[in-house]
């Protein structure tokens, strides 16, 4: 498992191994932008360098603290499946900080255009995708009043400001957003779409390149922002911080601001109160998993779609989309990648499968639909294995016989959840991400050797699936 390496025996773990320098990074990082994309390596993965190889482990270096603990709480372990596949020998990889590494920002700016690093990063990133119009979002009961405030912010700028879209993932808040912005560029005016992570990433590089000033201008200039999954941006101080005062200039001169999230304002964690206050203050909607008559529009649509791009000659039998309308209820993502697998049977046996068949194909999609998976719902099913108080299996106390149950929670949560480990660990009583990355390195340690570690956890994890 990924990890921070101490400063303090930094020095005596790499005089006291035997450096032996078998892999070339450069082909490494052709395969990190091969499977992160271009976006993510870009942001973050091409800032980190190898430093030191040994026998087991790496020892890679990134420019700041902020970059290595982003890094590490949520590609870490890809990272080191990567870097297996060079050299298979290596177990883990270690983080240190090397301030100076990166050589200075140089930025290119002309005189008629004043934010060309920032602008030129937004034309790669940020493009208005074509796919996702008004046109083609399908509409039900649990969207409508979603789209139409959408609709009505194109026509009528700053009616609802902010307007603040809501739901789990793969709901099509995205795609409504993105429909917003292509609806006003085609009016001429000046709309900017970004995911709060991407403004992030402009924030930290502007404050390196010393070109705030330019960040500044640049951002409160559109006539309509867009920021996707804001709920990134949480526990980011300084971060929100500038957040704030680009929401205030942009309202002050009239712009209208959309705000997608994954939950409603109040309950975003480790966000400002007064930026919160500011996110209420306008149109708060949220969007609910589609209903049977949505999810059987939604997969005939696409259906039609699919066949018309790959010129394909193949039906499905009216049960099958009732069978998958009905099983596959996580999103309308997952919806339509279930057509997908159907359609790929259908397509190899030249047959629409019968609803046995469709089972078969799809037991991982009904399976993982069945149930809702979160961290407090693993904490609650461990400390009720244990016969332990949850509150005193979150405490501070260190004994074996809590210890280890929180441990076996922790773990779990890092497997069957997307949180990330900073985010895993604040709900472990607010305890930092290198206590939930030792607790899944001890976990995993403990299964190849102890019998009843591996029954309990093999347990737990029948009961939560």
């Amino acid at each position: 498992m990924p990890k921070t390496l101490n400063k303090e025996n930094q020095n005596a773990n790499i005089l006291a191994a035997k450096e032996e320098n078998y892999l070339k990074w450069n082909e490494i990082l052709e395969k990190f932008k091969q499977n992160f994309g271009n976006d993510i390596y870009e942001s973050w993965i091409k800032n980190i360098n190898l430093k030191k190889e040994f026998n087991h482990y790496v020892v890679l270096s990134a420019p700041t603290r902020f970059v290595r603990d982003w890094i590490v709480s949520r590609y870490a372990d890809k990272i080191l499946d990567i870097i297996k596949l060079f050299k298979q020998s290596i177990e883990r990889i270690e983080f240190l900080i090397e301030e100076n590494q990166e050589k200075s920002v140089k930025s290119d700016f002309s005189n008629k255009e004043q934010v060309t690093l920032i602008q030129n990063s937004l034309s790669n990133y940020n493009r208005f995708n074509s796919n996702n119009r008004f046109d083609n979002f399908m509409v039900g009961e649990s969207n409508e009043l979603a789209y139409t405030a959408a609709r009505k912010v194109c026509i009528q700028s700053a009616h609802y400001n902010p307007l603040f879209i809501y739901s789990p993932v793969g709901m099509g808040k995205t795609h409504l957003l993105n429909a917003i912005g292509l609806e006003v560029a085609n009016a001429n005016k000046k709309a900017m779409f970004i995911s709060a992570e991407r403004f992030m990433y402009h924030f930290i590089r502007s404050i390196k390149s010393k070109e705030m000033v330019k960040f500044k201008d640049f951002y409160r200039m559109a006539n309509v922002f867009i920021i996707d999954d804001i709920q990134f941006v949480s526990g980011k101080e300084a971060m929100q911080e500038e957040f704030f005062h680009t929401f205030n200039a942009l309202i002050e001169k009239g712009s209208q601001i959309v705000i997608s999230s994954n939950k409603p304002p109040s309950d975003l964690d480790k966000i400002q109160e007064r930026i919160k206050s500011r996110m209420s203050g306008g149109l708060v909607i949220d969007i609910q998993p589609p209903d049977f008559e949505l999810k059987i529009k939604i997969l005939k649509t696409k259906f039609e779609e699919i066949k018309l791009n790959f010129k394909e000659d193949y039906n499905l039998e009216e049960d099958v989309f009732e069978f998958l309308a009905k099983e596959v209820t996580s999103s309308i993502r997952e919806l339509v990648g279930a057509l997908n697998r159907v359609l790929a049977f259908s397509k190899i046996n030249t047959k629409s499968p019968s609803i046995y068949e469709c089972k078969k194909i799809l037991k991982d999609f009904i399976n993982s639909g069945n149930k809702s998976i979160n961290v407090e719902a693993i904490q609650t099913l461990v400390a009720s294995y244990f016969n332990l108080n949850l509150q005193e299996m979150l405490s501070p106390r260190r004994s074996r016989s809590l210890a280890r149950p929180r441990q076996i929670a922790m773990y779990l949560s890092k497997q069957h959840t997307t949180n990330s480990l900073p985010d895993i660990g604040r709900k472990f009583s607010n305890r930092d991400h290198t206590t939930v990355i030792h607790a899944v390195k001890k976990i995993d340690e403990l299964i190849k050797k102890d019998n009843e570690i591996r029954q309990s956890v093999a347990d737990l994890k029948k009961k939560l699936i």
